[in-house]
């Protein structure tokens, strides 16, 4: 009696666990949604304005200083999800998102609406069938993660190097591997993700600060797939 009783009180605790790391998996694909709706009106916002886009994108100076604040914000967001309030966090979250938005208002500029728009349900279909492939999988994704990293150093290195040859076929090879490298990225992080998510359990205050950061790497391998593709797929204007 004492054995059936135990199985039910562990069974019971690994329905819960299981619980708590949906929660934490939705909270992170509904906060990625939530940045991604924020830069795209951002975007919107920017584009329609004159004043704004000759303030960020006519000095060379002001849209590099953009650039750079925005790695910097990633990368305290990154190092310190676990010492910011929780509050804080949402606010820096929500800055990214305002801030990728501004940068975002410049395909409007070289692009068409109805290609973006395009491109982008492209993206969304493309990114959902990769992050479900990097949940369910049961084949450990960690040995793709040098492979990715080398590719993703790749793509600066050769991204900086064209913005001074400006050579169409280099241009070309860039974009196709960004796709292959932000498609792994997405499948490999979806699993980290889910991982991390186990490893807190029913922690809710770390399980909010897993879902934050897992939002926002998502946020980011999304937004350079939708960059990628655009460059492959969107129709100048």
């Amino acid at each position: 009696m004492s054995y059936y009783d135990g199985t039910n009180e562990v069974e019971y605790v690994k329905s819960f666990e299981r619980s708590a790391v949906s929660t934490v998996l939705k909270n992170v694909y509904l906060w990625m949604t939530a940045a991604l709706a924020i830069s795209g009106l951002t975007a919107m916002f920017v584009a329609k304005s004159p004043v704004i886009l000759s303030l960020i994108f006519a000095n060379s100076f002001t849209m590099w200083g953009f650039f750079l604040a925005q790695i910097a914000l990633v990368w305290f967001i990154s190092a310190r999800i676990h010492s910011l309030s929780i509050p804080t966090a949402v606010m820096l979250f929500t800055l990214y998102a305002v801030m990728m938005g501004v940068t975002l208002s410049s395909i409007f500029l070289a692009y068409t609406t109805a290609s973006i728009t395009n491109v982008f349900f492209i993206t969304a279909g493309t990114f959902g069938a990769i992050s479900l492939y990097g949940y369910t999988t049961k084949r450990d994704l960690s040995s793709w993660r040098t492979i990715l990293l080398m590719g993703l150093i790749g793509l600066i290195i050769a991204s900086l190097v064209n913005y001074f040859l400006n050579s169409e076929m280099l241009y070309w090879i860039i974009s196709y591997v960004g796709v292959i490298v932000f498609v792994g990225l997405t499948a490999y992080d979806t699993q980290k993700i889910k991982q991390m998510a186990l490893e807190v359990g029913t922690n809710e205050d770390a399980g909010k600060r897993v879902a934050l950061l897992g939002a926002l790497v998502l946020y980011l391998d999304f937004i350079n797939l939708f960059l990628y593709l655009l460059r492959i797929f969107g129709n100048r204007d």
